[in-house]
Protein backbone atom coordinates (compact mmCIF):
# COMPACT_ATOMS: atom_id res chain seq x y z
CA UNK A 1 0.00 0.00 0.00
CA UNK A 2 1.23 3.64 -0.15
CA UNK A 3 2.64 5.55 2.60
CA UNK A 4 5.61 5.48 4.43
CA UNK A 5 4.62 2.69 6.77
CA UNK A 6 3.82 0.39 3.94
CA UNK A 7 7.29 1.40 2.57
CA UNK A 8 9.12 1.10 5.91
CA UNK A 9 7.39 -2.64 5.81
CA UNK A 10 8.54 -3.37 2.68
CA UNK A 11 12.29 -2.17 3.71
CA UNK A 12 12.65 -4.19 6.64
CA UNK A 13 11.01 -7.76 4.87
CA UNK A 14 13.93 -7.40 2.69
CA UNK A 15 16.18 -6.51 5.98
CA UNK A 16 15.24 -9.58 7.55
CA UNK A 17 15.72 -11.92 4.37
CA UNK A 18 19.65 -10.78 4.69
CA UNK A 19 19.85 -11.28 8.18
CA UNK A 20 19.25 -14.95 6.69
CA UNK A 21 14.98 -15.04 8.40
CA UNK A 22 12.27 -16.21 6.75
CA UNK A 23 9.24 -13.49 6.13
CA UNK A 24 5.64 -14.55 5.66
CA UNK A 25 3.69 -11.46 4.54
CA UNK A 26 0.07 -10.89 5.45
CA UNK A 27 -0.73 -7.40 3.84
CA UNK A 28 -3.94 -5.71 4.08
CA UNK A 29 -6.26 -5.05 0.94
CA UNK A 30 -7.77 -2.22 2.52
CA UNK A 31 -7.61 -0.25 5.73
CA UNK A 32 -10.26 2.59 5.94
CA UNK A 33 -13.67 2.49 3.24
CA UNK A 34 -12.66 3.67 0.07
CA UNK A 35 -15.00 7.34 0.64
CA UNK A 36 -12.05 8.15 3.15
CA UNK A 37 -9.33 7.28 1.28
CA UNK A 38 -8.12 5.13 -2.08
CA UNK A 39 -6.23 2.51 -0.76
CA UNK A 40 -3.53 0.98 -3.54
CA UNK A 41 -2.54 -2.77 -3.15
CA UNK A 42 1.14 -3.34 -4.59
CA UNK A 43 0.27 -5.33 -7.16
CA UNK A 44 2.94 -8.03 -6.57
CA UNK A 45 0.90 -8.82 -2.85
CA UNK A 46 -2.67 -8.56 -4.53
CA UNK A 47 -3.23 -11.86 -4.82
CA UNK A 48 -2.99 -12.94 -1.42
CA UNK A 49 -4.02 -9.76 0.64
CA UNK A 50 -6.76 -11.02 1.97
CA UNK A 51 -6.96 -8.49 5.37
CA UNK A 52 -9.60 -5.67 5.18
CA UNK A 53 -9.21 -3.61 8.89
CA UNK A 54 -12.47 -2.22 8.90
CA UNK A 55 -14.66 -5.74 7.63
CA UNK A 56 -13.78 -8.28 11.07
CA UNK A 57 -14.76 -11.12 8.72
CA UNK A 58 -11.74 -10.69 6.57
CA UNK A 59 -9.65 -11.21 9.51
CA UNK A 60 -10.51 -15.43 10.11
CA UNK A 61 -8.91 -15.80 6.96
CA UNK A 62 -5.81 -14.66 6.96
CA UNK A 63 -5.89 -16.51 11.03
CA UNK A 64 -6.25 -19.47 9.21
CA UNK A 65 -3.60 -19.03 6.98
CA UNK A 66 -1.23 -18.13 10.08
CA UNK A 67 -2.27 -21.70 11.62
CA UNK A 68 -1.68 -23.90 8.51
CA UNK A 69 1.91 -21.82 8.13
CA UNK A 70 2.87 -22.10 11.90
CA UNK A 71 5.65 -19.42 12.18
CA UNK A 72 7.47 -18.95 15.30
CA UNK A 73 6.29 -15.57 15.92
CA UNK A 74 4.27 -12.68 14.42
CA UNK A 75 5.33 -9.38 14.04
CA UNK A 76 2.25 -6.61 13.88
CA UNK A 77 2.89 -2.98 12.42
CA UNK A 78 0.94 -0.77 14.78
CA UNK A 79 -0.06 2.94 14.48
CA UNK A 80 -3.40 4.11 15.63
CA UNK A 81 -5.99 2.50 18.17
CA UNK A 82 -7.94 0.97 15.23
CA UNK A 83 -5.21 -1.73 14.98
CA UNK A 84 -5.97 -3.08 18.57
CA UNK A 85 -9.10 -5.52 17.96
CA UNK A 86 -7.33 -7.30 14.84
CA UNK A 87 -3.97 -7.07 16.92
CA UNK A 88 -6.04 -8.92 19.76
CA UNK A 89 -7.81 -11.24 17.34
CA UNK A 90 -4.52 -12.16 16.16
CA UNK A 91 -3.32 -13.06 19.12
CA UNK A 92 -6.45 -15.02 20.79
CA UNK A 93 -7.20 -17.33 17.93
CA UNK A 94 -3.60 -18.30 16.30
CA UNK A 95 -2.18 -18.68 20.07
CA UNK A 96 1.51 -17.33 18.46
CA UNK A 97 3.45 -15.60 20.53
CA UNK A 98 3.41 -11.68 19.44
CA UNK A 99 5.83 -8.56 19.42
CA UNK A 100 3.60 -5.38 18.03
CA UNK A 101 6.03 -2.82 16.23
CA UNK A 102 4.93 0.84 17.62
CA UNK A 103 5.03 3.57 14.35
CA UNK A 104 2.54 5.03 17.19
CA UNK A 105 1.32 4.06 20.90
CA UNK A 106 -1.33 7.01 20.80
CA UNK A 107 -3.04 7.74 17.36
CA UNK A 108 -1.75 11.19 16.26
CA UNK A 109 -5.52 12.35 16.48
CA UNK A 110 -6.81 10.78 19.33
CA UNK A 111 -9.94 9.70 20.05
CA UNK A 112 -12.20 8.46 22.64
CA UNK A 113 -12.08 5.37 23.20
CA UNK A 114 -8.10 4.86 22.92
CA UNK A 115 -7.49 4.29 26.38
CA UNK A 116 -9.88 0.95 25.69
CA UNK A 117 -7.94 0.35 22.74
CA UNK A 118 -4.50 0.37 24.57
CA UNK A 119 -6.00 -2.14 27.23
CA UNK A 120 -6.70 -4.55 24.10
CA UNK A 121 -3.28 -4.18 22.65
CA UNK A 122 -1.47 -5.10 26.26
CA UNK A 123 -3.84 -8.17 26.01
CA UNK A 124 -2.19 -8.83 22.30
CA UNK A 125 1.54 -8.23 23.16
CA UNK A 126 3.98 -10.73 24.13
CA UNK A 127 6.42 -7.68 23.34
CA UNK A 128 7.26 -4.35 21.72
CA UNK A 129 9.60 -3.05 19.27
CA UNK A 130 9.71 0.98 19.78
CA UNK A 131 11.59 3.40 17.44
CA UNK A 132 11.71 6.38 19.53
CA UNK A 133 12.69 6.82 23.29
CA UNK A 134 9.63 8.93 23.70
CA UNK A 135 7.49 5.78 22.47
CA UNK A 136 9.32 4.07 24.87
CA UNK A 137 8.69 6.12 27.72
CA UNK A 138 4.90 5.98 26.83
CA UNK A 139 5.37 2.23 26.59
CA UNK A 140 6.80 1.79 30.23
CA UNK A 141 4.77 4.05 31.50
CA UNK A 142 1.68 2.25 29.83
CA UNK A 143 2.25 -1.01 30.16
CA UNK A 144 5.53 -1.53 32.35
CA UNK A 145 5.03 -5.75 32.60
CA UNK A 146 5.66 -6.40 28.44
CA UNK A 147 9.31 -6.83 27.58
CA UNK A 148 10.26 -4.13 25.24
CA UNK A 149 13.09 -3.20 23.21
CA UNK A 150 13.66 0.26 21.98
CA UNK A 151 15.46 0.90 18.51
CA UNK A 152 15.43 3.52 15.92
CA UNK A 153 13.67 4.46 12.30
CA UNK A 154 16.27 3.25 9.91
CA UNK A 155 17.28 5.88 6.86
CA UNK A 156 15.36 5.57 4.11
CA UNK A 157 17.14 5.72 0.95
CA UNK A 158 16.15 7.37 -2.59
CA UNK A 159 14.72 5.35 -5.09
CA UNK A 160 16.76 5.36 -8.28
CA UNK A 161 18.99 8.26 -9.60
CA UNK A 162 18.73 11.39 -8.59
CA UNK A 163 17.85 14.67 -11.08
CA UNK A 164 20.75 17.31 -10.68
CA UNK A 165 18.80 20.79 -8.59
CA UNK A 166 19.37 22.45 -11.87
CA UNK A 167 17.48 20.57 -13.84
CA UNK A 168 14.86 19.83 -10.36
CA UNK A 169 13.93 23.08 -10.46
CA UNK A 170 13.73 23.86 -13.83
CA UNK A 171 11.33 21.12 -14.17
CA UNK A 172 9.43 22.73 -10.91
CA UNK A 173 9.65 25.93 -12.12
CA UNK A 174 11.92 27.48 -9.57
CA UNK A 175 14.53 29.84 -9.32
CA UNK A 176 18.31 28.55 -9.30
CA UNK A 177 19.64 29.96 -6.27
CA UNK A 178 16.70 31.20 -3.93
CA UNK A 179 16.02 29.41 -1.16
CA UNK A 180 13.76 26.58 -1.77
CA UNK A 181 12.24 24.28 1.47
CA UNK A 182 10.06 21.59 1.41
CA UNK A 183 7.05 20.03 3.23
CA UNK A 184 6.35 16.24 2.08
CA UNK A 185 4.52 14.05 3.03
CA UNK A 186 0.84 13.44 4.47
CA UNK A 187 -0.56 17.07 5.17
CA UNK A 188 -2.83 16.24 8.58
CA UNK A 189 -3.77 18.95 11.19
CA UNK A 190 -0.70 17.90 13.49
CA UNK A 191 1.73 17.91 11.18
CA UNK A 192 1.54 22.24 11.37
CA UNK A 193 1.11 23.01 7.63
CA UNK A 194 -1.16 25.38 8.63
CA UNK A 195 1.74 27.10 11.30
CA UNK A 196 4.02 27.07 8.79
CA UNK A 197 2.27 28.93 6.23
CA UNK A 198 1.54 31.73 8.99
CA UNK A 199 6.01 31.73 9.57
CA UNK A 200 6.51 32.28 6.17
CA UNK A 201 5.48 36.35 6.31
CA UNK A 202 8.12 36.46 8.82
CA UNK A 203 10.74 34.24 6.56
CA UNK A 204 10.02 36.32 3.06
CA UNK A 205 10.99 39.40 5.18
CA UNK A 206 14.88 37.70 5.45
CA UNK A 207 14.71 36.30 2.30
CA UNK A 208 12.17 37.47 -0.28
CA UNK A 209 12.73 35.21 -2.77
CA UNK A 210 12.34 31.84 -0.85
CA UNK A 211 9.79 29.44 -1.87
CA UNK A 212 8.31 26.95 -0.65
CA UNK A 213 7.24 23.69 -2.14
CA UNK A 214 4.40 21.43 -0.26
CA UNK A 215 3.62 17.83 -1.69
CA UNK A 216 1.77 15.27 -0.28
CA UNK A 217 -1.59 13.43 0.07
CA UNK A 218 -3.99 16.15 1.80
CA UNK A 219 -6.20 14.76 4.83
CA UNK A 220 -8.27 18.48 4.52
CA UNK A 221 -9.60 20.61 2.53
CA UNK A 222 -6.89 21.82 0.17
CA UNK A 223 -9.13 24.38 -0.48
CA UNK A 224 -8.59 25.88 2.69
CA UNK A 225 -4.68 25.80 2.74
CA UNK A 226 -5.12 27.43 -0.89
CA UNK A 227 -7.32 30.35 0.75
CA UNK A 228 -5.04 30.55 3.94
CA UNK A 229 -1.84 31.29 0.97
CA UNK A 230 -4.29 33.62 -0.69
CA UNK A 231 -5.35 36.10 2.76
CA UNK A 232 -0.97 36.24 3.63
CA UNK A 233 -0.26 37.29 0.65
CA UNK A 234 2.45 34.11 -0.36
CA UNK A 235 0.88 33.03 -4.29
CA UNK A 236 4.19 33.90 -5.27
CA UNK A 237 6.11 32.13 -2.36
CA UNK A 238 4.39 29.20 -1.76
CA UNK A 239 3.53 25.83 -4.38
CA UNK A 240 1.18 23.22 -3.34
CA UNK A 241 0.94 19.99 -5.34
CA UNK A 242 -1.68 17.85 -3.46
CA UNK A 243 -1.55 14.02 -4.17
CA UNK A 244 0.09 11.03 -3.62
CA UNK A 245 3.65 11.35 -4.70
CA UNK A 246 5.46 8.42 -6.39
CA UNK A 247 9.09 7.92 -6.18
CA UNK A 248 10.54 9.62 -9.36
CA UNK A 249 7.92 12.87 -8.27
CA UNK A 250 9.67 12.47 -4.76
CA UNK A 251 13.31 12.59 -6.17
CA UNK A 252 12.41 15.75 -7.66
CA UNK A 253 11.21 17.47 -4.69
CA UNK A 254 14.04 16.52 -2.97
CA UNK A 255 16.60 17.23 -5.79
CA UNK A 256 15.42 20.93 -5.59
CA UNK A 257 15.47 21.59 -1.90
CA UNK A 258 17.75 23.19 0.40
CA UNK A 259 16.23 21.64 3.53
CA UNK A 260 12.94 19.77 4.71
CA UNK A 261 10.51 20.88 7.27
CA UNK A 262 8.89 19.12 9.93
CA UNK A 263 6.87 22.47 12.00
CA UNK A 264 4.87 19.23 13.86
CA UNK A 265 2.58 20.62 16.66
CA UNK A 266 2.70 16.84 18.19
CA UNK A 267 4.80 13.51 16.80
CA UNK A 268 6.22 10.33 17.82
CA UNK A 269 8.94 10.14 15.43
CA UNK A 270 8.84 10.59 11.55
CA UNK A 271 10.45 8.71 8.37
CA UNK A 272 10.71 12.11 6.53
CA UNK A 273 13.73 12.93 8.53
CA UNK A 274 15.01 9.57 7.51
CA UNK A 275 14.10 10.02 3.83
CA UNK A 276 15.68 13.70 4.06
CA UNK A 277 19.24 12.10 5.36
CA UNK A 278 18.64 9.88 2.98
CA UNK A 279 18.69 12.28 0.84
CA UNK A 280 21.47 14.22 1.94
CA UNK A 281 19.17 16.69 2.96
CA UNK A 282 19.17 18.31 6.47
CA UNK A 283 15.78 19.30 8.62
CA UNK A 284 14.08 21.91 10.63
CA UNK A 285 11.87 20.68 13.34
CA UNK A 286 9.73 21.76 16.00
CA UNK A 287 11.16 19.98 19.48
CA UNK A 288 7.88 17.71 19.94
CA UNK A 289 7.93 13.75 20.23
CA UNK A 290 11.64 12.28 19.09
CA UNK A 291 12.42 14.52 16.38
CA UNK A 292 14.96 16.22 18.99
CA UNK A 293 16.35 12.86 19.23
CA UNK A 294 16.65 12.60 15.25
CA UNK A 295 18.52 16.01 14.94
CA UNK A 296 21.99 17.26 15.51
CA UNK A 297 21.51 21.15 15.81
CA UNK A 298 23.46 22.80 13.22
CA UNK A 299 25.10 19.56 11.90
CA UNK A 300 22.03 17.68 10.62
CA UNK A 301 19.48 20.34 11.26
CA UNK A 302 17.90 22.77 13.02
CA UNK A 303 15.14 22.34 15.92
CA UNK A 304 13.09 25.08 16.76
CA UNK A 305 12.26 26.37 19.95
CA UNK A 306 9.17 25.79 19.94
CA UNK A 307 6.18 24.98 17.66
CA UNK A 308 5.05 28.52 17.55
CA UNK A 309 5.11 30.14 13.97
CA UNK A 310 7.70 32.44 15.19
CA UNK A 311 9.61 29.79 16.64
CA UNK A 312 9.67 28.02 12.90
CA UNK A 313 10.67 31.58 11.47
CA UNK A 314 13.43 31.61 14.08
CA UNK A 315 14.77 28.50 13.07
CA UNK A 316 14.45 29.06 9.19
CA UNK A 317 16.17 32.09 9.74
CA UNK A 318 19.22 30.07 10.95
CA UNK A 319 18.86 28.12 8.29
CA UNK A 320 19.36 31.11 5.75
CA UNK A 321 22.35 32.49 7.78
CA UNK A 322 23.89 28.86 7.52
CA UNK A 323 23.14 28.32 4.10
CA UNK A 324 26.50 28.88 2.32
CA UNK A 325 27.80 26.05 4.80
CA UNK A 326 25.01 23.60 3.79
CA UNK A 327 27.84 21.30 1.91
CA UNK A 328 29.76 21.30 5.22
CA UNK A 329 26.96 19.82 6.79
CA UNK A 330 26.69 16.21 4.60
CA UNK A 331 29.36 14.75 6.70
CA UNK A 332 27.29 14.69 9.79
CA UNK A 333 24.42 13.65 7.51
CA UNK A 334 26.83 10.74 6.44
CA UNK A 335 27.59 9.50 9.61
CA UNK A 336 23.96 9.59 10.39
CA UNK A 337 22.80 7.65 7.53
CA UNK A 338 25.43 4.68 8.22
CA UNK A 339 24.98 4.44 12.06
CA UNK A 340 20.86 3.92 11.13
CA UNK A 341 21.44 1.08 8.94
CA UNK A 342 18.35 -1.00 8.18
CA UNK A 343 20.84 -3.87 8.41
CA UNK A 344 21.39 -2.72 12.27
CA UNK A 345 18.36 -2.81 13.02
CA UNK A 346 16.88 -6.45 11.12
CA UNK A 347 20.04 -7.95 13.36
CA UNK A 348 18.90 -6.00 16.72
CA UNK A 349 15.27 -6.58 15.97
CA UNK A 350 15.62 -10.06 14.70
CA UNK A 351 17.48 -11.31 18.64
CA UNK A 352 14.67 -9.83 20.05
CA UNK A 353 11.58 -11.86 18.52
CA UNK A 354 13.64 -14.90 18.81
CA UNK A 355 14.49 -13.99 22.27
CA UNK A 356 10.21 -14.05 22.57
CA UNK A 357 9.28 -16.71 20.19
CA UNK A 358 11.33 -19.03 22.76
CA UNK A 359 10.33 -17.60 25.94
CA UNK A 360 13.43 -16.33 26.58
CA UNK A 361 11.47 -12.66 27.51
Amino acid sequence: MKGGIARFSGLLEAAFRKCGQDVLIFPFRSLYPAFITKDRVDASLADHAQLVLYNPLSWFGTIRRIKSLRPDILLVAYWTGLLAPLCFVLRRFTGIRTVVLLHNLSSHESFFFEPLMQRLLAASADGFLTLSGAVSQEVKAAMPDIPQYSLFHPLLEPDGELPSVIDARRELHLDAHAPVLLFFGYVRPYKGLETMLRAMPAILQKAPALRLVVAGQFYEDVARYRQLVEQLGLGGNVDLYPGYVASERTALYFAAADVVMLPYRSATQSGVVQLAYGYGLPVIVTPVGALPEMVRHGQTGWLARDTSSDGIAAAVGEFLDSRDQLNAMRPAIEAFRREFSWESFAASAGSFLEAIAAGRK
